[in-house]
């Protein structure tokens, strides 16, 4: 067999060894949203069923579930708490990188933290997201910074740029996807969690992940309409995924070059 036979079979085998693994990993997922298309006798069958008369029914019973105020809470949650980390973790990378003095980030997060001993509301929930999601947009805004032309901002420093100033107009455009990436992962980890949702905010601010724990009772577990809920619940991370998946490849690798 010629060297060029050989090129072509590895790249064949390695090519369906791929489809293979992507097609295990993404089957669960279709499974579930095609459980959330059947009727509950379907989706516990147990053999498998393939071949079904789709309905609507468990979706229309998970959106009138009171599906908006969980979406409210989720959404608010992830995108305040998202904010407050980037707010607060800028300028800490900025100066960790930089070396420039700035207690702004300093301020804020006392702020945030005075008041941590109210439970159970939404507030709680963002600044715990915050403080979770903190350390990863450090280390996310430190790595892009550091692929950042020093010679840049010393010449809006020559030109009189205060450092708030070098941040908003200089940094944060040039390193717009590295940012990006940054915070749609913090907005995805706190859209998916349930561990600080279910022990902080279970009874006044509930998110969409305690939603799908509320549909096990006495009675059993609803699998098709579970299916049908968090098939509505991950498309959110999956239509931030294909819209950004740009700046995603380019935040996570533009860092790792130096």
């Amino acid at each position: 067999m010629t060297t060029e036979a050989t090129r072509r079979w590895s790249n064949f085998a390695w090519t369906a060894l791929t489809y293979i693994l992507v097609f295990l990993l993404v089957f669960p997922v279709l499974w579930m949203a095609l459980t959330g298309f059947k009727t509950e006798i379907a989706a516990i069958n147990i053999s498998p069923i393939l071949f079904f008369q789709p309905t609507l029914d468990q979706f229309r019973l998970a959106i009138e579930g009171g599906f908006g105020s969980y979406l409210f809470n989720s959404a608010a949650a992830a995108l305040v708490s998202t904010a407050l980390a980037m707010v607060l973790g800028i300028p800490a990378a900025y100066a960790m990188v930089f070396h420039m003095p700035t207690k702004s980030s300093n301020d804020m997060l006392f702020f945030v933290l005075t008041r941590l001993n109210l439970l159970d509301n939404l507030f709680v929930l963002i600044v715990i997201y915050t403080a979770m999601n903190l350390p990863l947009i450090i280390w996310m805004a430190r790595s892009y910074f550091l692929e950042l032309p020093k010679e840049v901002l010393e010449g809006a420093w020559l030109d009189g740029c205060t450092t708030f100033q070098t941040i908003v107009r200089i940094v944060v455009p040039m390193a717009a996807p590295g940012l990006t990436a940054a915070a749609l992962l913090a907005i995805i980890f706190a859209w998916n969690d349930f561990f600080f949702a279910v022990t902080l905010t279970y009874t006044n601010s509930p998110t969409l992940p305690i939603m799908v724990a509320a549909f096990t009772s006495n009675e059993g577990l609803f699998l098709a309409r579970v299916s049908a809920l968090a098939t509505l619940i991950i498309l959110v991370p999956v239509a931030i995924g294909i819209y950004a998946q740009r700046y995603l490849v380019q935040g996570l690798t533009g860092g790792a070059l130096k």
